[in-house]
């Protein structure tokens, strides 16, 4: 470390604030926040930090800057605005180049409303972004079901208008417009649909119904039925788009919510942005981790990033766990019951929805990535000391007692790979003994490997609880393999995973991608195991009664079996086809046993 660097740390401020890391040739490699500076700069250079990362990017630092705030807040908030500004290497960003469309309600004489990707500072109103323009586009599409306004882009100045510079086109005749033009529509009576129209697009209906309703009224208290009906008929398509966006409560007003969910590299958030009762706006991202950074550290930084994008001022914000940042006149709340967590429970399903399509994708496109990410998540959950790219699964199986066998199959980077399966008899085991057997499996199998040098497993995985586990961890302790090949067991009833000397079985979410793998190689051993049982137990039922034939051997059987597959067709077989195979002695032997009156 540097002297001036080493200075600098012994003198650091215990406000909070932002702090700045630059390299030897002042490239900015990050820029964090802290409640409390010193301490928090200080655990960067403390000589047990974790993470690969981030001792890199510890070992680049030459230099630092700090800037002192009021609160935790106003360092997030700076913090926020450097890393849009600078993009450090080492900073998570949302990072998003799409440009997303707008409504737009133009600031003119009888304002058009019309969707939009370029944002113009000329005193019009723009609702949005919407992070899909289907929404935007379906939003639109209903107010022009329920209200005539104009799509035209000439100047409806009221001089204009007077001096009678225009004329109505063919949209007045289709009737999608009511002719603000010819002045055959005031300015009050197209500004009150306006006013209703915003309310719509930020979820507030009351305004637009009320407006339909007295029209409807009017138009019916003159007996203009027909007329009544048409309005009657904008009055259900508004209903109906209501209703398709409404929350669980209609009575949850002016709330933004965020749900969560993150595996080893990447974290994935959900944004509601709820109106009156309605979401009308829905947000999704995927956040890369780049320093090991905690779900909470990415959501704080995704919760101002998010809501400066979608020009959110709402008081409230729910979220799936607490947070350490207080923001000011905003109330931060973790619901525990009713509408308000199922909101939660929604935006993080929206979550989950989306890392999955993402991982997908993956799969698709870059399989080696989608099988580093899975490798990674095994080791972490299994607690290994390296990455499971080679795993070994066993299973006995020994229906009615007889013919036991016990399978063994190997998994290479997650997928079978069939050519390495092996199928085990045993040989110093009498009887239906799960637990001896797996013993004597487990010492063949791997004192073979030892002594002909072929590589080891990461991971072994025993079909069986703690029993079995067990007996397999007998063997490897007298190979020396114990402590250098990871194994497990995994009971079928409850999925538990058990571990060697480890009470407590460890329980794995039902969707994680490391509980199929596990799933898959028992399954697979399983159906291994009992597809050979079955073959030998048919060919033993076989051979048995070919045994009962005098003077025939097990050599004469096998080469009968291996011409003609089966007793039935031994049995069938004429005398001539039997001598071909065997000479003319053993077919007569044959046939005539098969045969005789």
């Amino acid at each position: 470390m540097n002297p001036s660097l080493e200075l600098q740390l012994k003198t650091l401020p215990s406000e909070p604030g932002v702090y700045r890391y630059y390299d030897k040739n002042e490239q900015l490699l990050y820029v964090g926040k802290a409640k409390n500076l010193k301490k928090r700069v200080l655990s960067y250079f403390n000589k047990n930090l974790s993470g690969y990362r981030i001792k890199i990017m510890v070992s680049k630092i030459q230099r630092l800057e700090t800037t002192i705030v009021n609160s935790e807040y106003d360092a997030l908030l700076l913090e926020n605005n450097l890393i849009k500004e600078h993009q450090p290497f080492y900073n998570v960003m949302l990072k998003d180049d799409k440009t997303y469309p707008w409504i737009c309600i133009k600031n003119e004489d009888f304002p058009r409303i019309f969707l939009t990707r370029n944002v113009i500072k000329d005193g019009s109103e723009y609702y949005g972004p919407y992070a899909k323009v289907r929404p935007a586009k379906i939003l639109l599409d209903t107010i022009k079901h329920i209200y005539k306004l104009r799509t035209c882009n000439l100047n409806l100045s009221p001089a204009k208008i007077t001096e009678g510079k225009y004329k109505v086109c063919l949209e007045y005749h289709i009737k999608n417009c009511e002719g603000p033009c010819e002045d055959l529509e005031s300015k009050e009576e197209y500004d009150e649909k306006i006013d209703a129209i915003r309310g719509i697009i930020k979820g507030d209906f009351r305004k637009a119904k009320d407006y339909l309703v007295n029209q409807m009224m009017k138009l019916a208290s003159n007996l203009q039925f027909e007329e009544a009906q048409i309005i009657k008929e904008r009055l259900d398509i508004l209903e109906d788009y209501q209703a398709k966006n409404t929350v669980v409560n209609p009575n949850i007003d002016d709330v933004d919510v965020f749900g969560m969910t993150s595996d080893e590299t990447a974290a994935y958030v959900n944004f509601f942005k709820i109106r009156n009762g309605n979401i009308i706006q829905s947000f999704t991202t995927e956040i890369k981790k780049i320093l090991e950074e905690t779900d909470e550290d990415i959501l704080e930084e995704a919760l101002i990033e998010i809501r400066q994008k979608f020009s959110s001022d709402s008081k409230e914000v729910l979220l799936p766990f607490h947070l350490s940042v207080e923001i000011p006149n905003v109330k931060l709340i973790v619901p525990k019951v009713g509408d308000k967590k199922r909101i939660v429970e929604l935006s993080e399903k929206n979550a989950k929805e989306y890392r999955l399509e993402k991982l997908k994708q993956v799969q698709i496109i870059d399989p080696e990535r989608h099988t580093n990410r899975i490798m990674a998540e095994m080791q972490k959950l299994l607690r290994m000391p390296v990455e499971p790219r080679h795993i070994e699964g066993f299973d006995n199986s020994n229906i009615q007692g007889t013919n036991p066998v016990s399978a063994c199959v190997v998994f290479k980077d997650g997928r079978p790979s069939k050519a390495d399966y092996r199928i085990f008899h045993p040989k110093t085991v009498e009887g239906p003994n799960d637990f001896a057997t797996m013993e004597e499996v487990i010492y063949r199998r791997y004192k073979r490997m030892l002594d002909e040098g072929e590589s080891l497993p990461q991971l072994i995985l025993i079909d069986g609880g703690k029993g079995q586990l067990s007996s397999a961890v007998k063997s490897l302790r007298l190979l020396g393999l114990y402590g250098k090949i990871t194994i497990v067991g995994i009971a079928k009833r409850l999925e538990e995973i058990f571990f060697p000397e480890d009470s407590i079985p460890l329980y794995l979410d039902k969707k994680s991608e490391t509980l199929k793998i596990l799933q898959r190689v028992r399954d697979e051993a399983h159906r291994f195991g009992v597809k050979h049982h079955r073959t030998r137990r048919k060919n033993s039922t076989i051979k048995s009664e070919l045994e009962e034939i005098p003077g025939v051997g097990e050599k004469t059987i096998e080469l009968l079996l291996s011409k003609l597959k089966s007793v039935k067709r031994i049995k069938e077989a004429n005398l001539e086809t039997l001598e071909e195979i065997l000479g003319k002695s053993k077919a007569k032997v044959i046939w005539e046993f098969f045969n005789a009156p």
